[in-house]
């Protein structure tokens, strides 16, 4: 690149380049391998959706070289089928992380890319996570600089910025020069796309997998020498000006200065994020005031236009639509205390006794709220009124607190693949991943 000041594109490109690992505090690389540890168990939980099992057949129909692991299916497929496959089913069952300025989730589109390009290359474990948290941070960045008005204009956030971070992270794992990397953020962008229209269907874990695809098959063409523009985001009909957003200074000035994954939310509850504040203000009123629930008249959930963009499902008529619905999740919450995979079926949707007490439950938005905060408020038969606040996004638990909590989710939905054992080696070697000299074996615990 010439010596003419760059803007943010380059700036960018400059941070996923020159930062060095050791550049990054060692608690944020424990974080980073508590995303993992989660992601690898959502992934395992999800191998055998629908979804997943159709790109399974896509991708033996095209064929291709043994590159790297499809997780759970004792396979090998090219290192962008990997990504694909991979990256759909994490985020297959909605179970998996989500961070605010993302606008989305960011480990579904970061970690199955990564983790095929390491396989296929003999990467270190220590290179895999740097290369992570570069690009949840480059990711994190564009998407302050997108903000809401990009997300509640239709797009989701996981494939836009999804698609950007993990060509940042898969140029910085494959040691891009500046130009080159600078081309790969520009490829990856102008394939940037997802519409949240989709929501309740099987695009929506598509856009997770497509972007860390289109970010891994972005990078080795530029690697090749595949040209882009060089102002892909802050370009004249770029990014942002299409798809909405603004370079902020004040946010491309935190580059190499945080890291933010230590406001990574994992999730305890199966379903999207923007459900899981109403459910715990509506558990909180009920287990506050010992309510018997036959004496609840109404619960009126008072939730930001961005919650109900997303969780947008009044009725829900499939387990996956019941993901996507606050009225069901808040319902089934207070009817069967069971908020995991078990309670995203078809058949516990149509339950009758749920149907009947979704009647009580109203979603409304109040312009107050502007994240995924909720107010709760339950109306008694004789006449009284109880409220309850939550903000899952600021409840987050502390890392030591964290990390076990992410422990037993893994545990939990490893166990019924890998066994009791297995399991167990997986989550030591994730424990010390940055001492791992090549990802390949670690991948073999998974096939």
């Amino acid at each position: 690149m010439d010596s003419k000041p760059m803007g943010m594109t380059g700036r960018l490109a400059d941070f996923i380049v020159n930062t060095r690992s050791s550049d990054i505090p060692s608690e944020i690389f424990e974080h980073a391998k508590v995303a993992f540890l989660d992601w690898i168990g959502v992934t395992l939980a999800g191998k055998d959706d629908p979804l997943v099992l159709k790109l399974i057949e896509l991708e033996e129909t095209m064929g291709g070289r043994n590159q790297a692991t499809i997780i759970g299916h004792g396979q090998k497929k090219t290192v962008a089928q990997a990504a694909l496959i991979n990256g759909s089913a994490s985020h297959a069952l909605d179970y998996d992380d989500s961070l605010i300025p993302f606008l989305g989730h960011p480990s579904v589109t970061l970690f199955p890319a990564l983790l095929a390009l390491c396989e296929w290359k003999q990467k270190s474990g220590r290179d895999f996570l740097t290369a992570y948290l570069i690009g949840l941070k480059t990711g994190v960045t564009i998407g302050s600089c997108a903000g809401l008005d990009h997300y509640l204009s239709g797009y989701h956030g996981t494939s836009t910025i999804g698609t950007m971070a993990s060509a940042a992270a898969c140029a910085r794992l494959m040691g891009l020069d500046l130009q080159k990397t600078v081309y790969a953020l520009g490829i990856a962008g102008t394939q940037a796309g997802g519409l949240k229209l989709v929501f309740g269907t099987m695009c929506k874990p598509f856009h997770a997998g497509r972007a860390s695809q289109i970010g891994l098959i972005s990078s080795l063409l530029a690697q090749n020498d595949f040209t882009s523009t060089d102002n892909i985001l802050e370009g004249p009909s770029g990014f942002f000006q299409t798809l909405k957003g603004a370079v902020n200074e004040e946010v491309v000035k935190t580059l190499g200065q945080t890291w933010v994954i230590e406001n990574l939310a994992q999730k305890y509850h199966a379903s999207c994020h923007a459900t899981h504040s109403p459910i715990e203000a509506s558990l909180a009123i009920v287990q506050r005031e010992k309510l018997p629930l036959e004496q609840i008249r109404a619960i009126n959930v008072f939730v930001s236009q961005t919650a109900l963009s997303a969780a947008f499902k009044n009725e829900a008529v499939t387990g996956l639509e019941g993901k996507f619905s606050i009225p069901y999740c808040v319902a089934n919450a207070l009817l069967r205390g069971n908020t995991g995979l078990q309670a995203f079926t078809d058949e516990k949707v149509n339950d009758e006794p749920i149907k009947n007490f979704l009647a009580k439950i109203h979603t409304h938005q109040d312009p107050g709220i502007t994240a995924l905060d909720a107010r709760v408020e339950v109306e008694t038969r004789d006449g009284k009124t109880f409220s309850a606040y939550s903000d899952i996004f600021k409840e987050i638990p502390e890392l030591a607190i964290k990390k076990e909590k992410i422990k037993a989710k893994f545990s939990d939905l490893s166990a019924p693949f890998l066994g009791p054992r297995k399991t167990e080696d997986l989550f030591k070697r994730v424990s010390d991943l940055e001492n791992v000299s090549d990802m390949g074996k670690l991948s073999k615990l998974m096939l």
